[in-house]
């Protein structure tokens, strides 16, 4: 039963990776996600139906467009396929309906989220808001019980972000902070696993571009912290609540 509910997951997961692909496109230049039909942007022809299935589309056009032949991103199989691994693996690990449920609403924010980061620098509340909504009412309707305990751990990760994103210029942004709130919505406890995971990733990469730039220029160095929120997210939901049982036990 596990293997198939995961293959089923895993088929969905490329379908709604096709619509994340058009989310990180329009969202950022202010095109409605919901309306319109996709298009190549060279040549403006609407993408056929048949030309539009996750991944395997790509790879029989060879990554160009059919009718003008342009150059199509290998991004945009790469989300499908990133998509369908996520929801395959919330499926594998997760432990109960409310679980899978939050799970599946993180990772689908924290696809949009990193690559919007990482290429504009900010994270839209476009994402952040609904994600939270529907963390916070599928957690009540699924869980009440343990809402309380989510609430708490989203308030308190906000709380340790918001700090240096009050005091620090140029540094985290409220983004940032509204984001590991919606971890904390979603994975509840174990949002102190993604955190620790995304300040030991983030400090990682500013040790190696100080010393492949020297600290001042890599103080100038502009580097989103959205990517790896979404890390410690990943991380949390595989390994989370196991590292936390396990810490708790040794002590």
């Amino acid at each position: 039963m596990l293997p198939m509910l995961i293959a089923f997951a895993a088929a969905f997961g490329l379908l709604i990776g096709s619509f994340l692909n058009v989310v990180v496109y329009r969202m950022p230049n202010g095109i409605s996600v919901v309306s319109g039909r996709s298009e190549c942007p060279d040549c403006h022809h609407q993408i056929r139906a048949y030309d539009n299935v996750p991944v395997f589309s790509w790879l029989l056009l060879r990554g160009h467009c059919r009718d003008c032949r342009a150059p199509i991103s290998a991004r945009y199989p790469l989300v499908e396929a990133v998509t369908a691994v996520l929801w395959a693996l919330v499926a594998a690990v997760a432990d109960s309906t409310v679980d899978a449920v939050l799970g599946i609403v993180l990772v689908t924010a924290l696809v949009p989220v990193t690559l919007i980061d990482l290429e504009h620098f900010r994270i839209p509340n476009k994402i952040t808001y609904p994600a939270a909504v529907i963390a916070l009412v599928a957690g009540l309707a699924l869980d009440p019980s343990g809402e309380p305990d989510r609430l708490i751990a989203a308030a308190a990760a906000a709380a340790f972000l918001l700090v240096p994103a009050a005091l620090i210029s140029g540094g985290m942004g409220l983004g940032d902070v509204k984001l590991i709130a919606v971890l904390g919505l979603c994975l509840g406890p174990p949002v102190a696993v993604a955190l620790l995971v995304a300040l030991v990733a983030g400090s990682v990469v500013g040790v190696v571009l100080a010393a492949r730039k020297g600290v001042q220029e890599a103080r100038k160095t502009k580097i989103p912290f959205g990517p790896y929120i979404a890390f410690g997210g990943v991380v949390a939901i595989a390994v989370g609540q196991p590292l936390i049982d396990a810490y708790l036990k040794a002590f």
